[in-house]
């Protein structure tokens, strides 16, 4: 594998020494830049993710526009459910919804075996283009979603603030719980080696939901997979694990074989470093609604993370995905009060 030019997030995740930490923004590629919104109007939110052309058009847009260190493959999560059978629609102005969600054992045990290479065939297609396009100039990040998170979208049948659904089944049947949080894991892992035999530079995985689990629950339905996954992938590639609202957890996940934790705004950068035993290379933690502040007052905080995390052993990101309604200089004020730093 070639190193990109731009090689500062890769430096980063390896512990190096750098002039300034690397940047980049989770849901960087997509919703807030008005180019994006217009392939939006024209084409359905499958239509864009299964279509390779697309797919790498999105990744590159915020390369150019922006300006960030590394580019995310534009994807969603949910294709694991896809490759499952189990459908997936994406619901204008609601999100995700799955018609038929598993509620029950027998659910479970009805989900075949697949060649996740087949099914995803597009996914690969659109590293392939992607690397192409970025003509080595920044690193490409490929992504999964952690299996507790993937299962509640599963069980739940749509997006919720509380996943009830999910964690009643959980609960009243944790061996069907644990058998399809192993069979998510599995696909999972297959996926994400697949990436990296394509030649993405690093994985990361979401573990959006985590936070909604109690500390002993989230060692019992979440913690164990995603340590399997990292164990099954770090040799090859830097995997970054991010939990959001488990700051409980970071002491145990700082253990796992990850060059990177994500952590979200709502812990402080100097407990996290001392959950983390100042050991681990962080990532985070700008609040994204903090990107509608004005401009000075964007610069000012972004400064003030990069001075509390230290410049050593971090990558400068949002707490969670950007949001929909920033402005595109906004956006551009908080990558360039990085590059700047110092």
């Amino acid at each position: 594998m070639t190193t990109p030019k731009n090689d500062l997030f890769l430096k980063a995740l390896r512990g190096e020494k750098v002039e300034r930490p690397p940047v980049w923004m989770m849901r960087q590629a997509g919703r807030y830049l008005p180019d994006f919104m217009k392939l939006k109007e024209k084409y359905s939110f499958f239509e864009r993710a299964e279509n390779p052309e697309l797919a790498t058009e999105i990744t590159v847009m915020p390369i150019h526009q922006v300006g960030p260190d590394a580019a995310i493959l534009f994807s969603d999560i949910l294709v694991i459910p896809q490759a499952l059978d189990v459908e997936v629609q994406m619901v204008p102005g609601k999100g995700p919804y799955l018609p038929q969600p598993i509620r029950t054992p027998e659910q479970v045990d009805a989900l075949p075996e697949i060649d996740v290479k087949d099914r995803l065939h597009y996914v690969y297609s659109a590293i392939d283009l992607t690397l192409e396009a970025l003509e080595n100039e920044v690193p490409l990040i490929g992504f999964a979603g952690s299996p507790w998170t993937i299962l509640c979208y599963m069980v739940e049948g749509q997006g919720s603030k509380t996943f009830d659904k999910a964690k009643e089944f959980c609960f009243a049947h944790p061996e069907a719980a644990h058998k399809l949080l192993q069979k998510i894991t599995d696909v999972t892992i297959a996926y994400l080696r697949h990436k990296q035999e394509r030649g993405v530079h690093a994985i990361q995985v979401f573990d959006s939901w985590g936070g909604l689990l109690s500390p002993e629950d989230y060692r019992t339905f979440s913690l164990p997979y995603i340590q399997q996954i990292t164990e099954a992938l770090h040799e090859h590639t830097p995997v970054i694990a991010f939990a959001k609202g488990c700051w409980f957890a970071l002491e145990e996940m700082s253990q796992m074989p990850v060059s990177a934790l994500g952590v979200d705004w709502t812990i402080s950068p100097q407990m996290a470093r001392e959950f983390t035993s100042f050991h681990t290379t962080l990532q985070g933690n700008f609040d994204p609604a903090r990107l509608l502040s004005p401009i000075p007052e964007i610069e000012r905080l972004t400064k003030q993370m990069i001075d509390e995390f230290g410049t050593y052993k971090y990558i400068a990101n949002l707490g969670h995905g950007i949001l929909p309604n920033i402005p595109v200089d906004h956006a551009k004020a908080f990558i360039n009060a990085v590059k700047n730093y110092g």
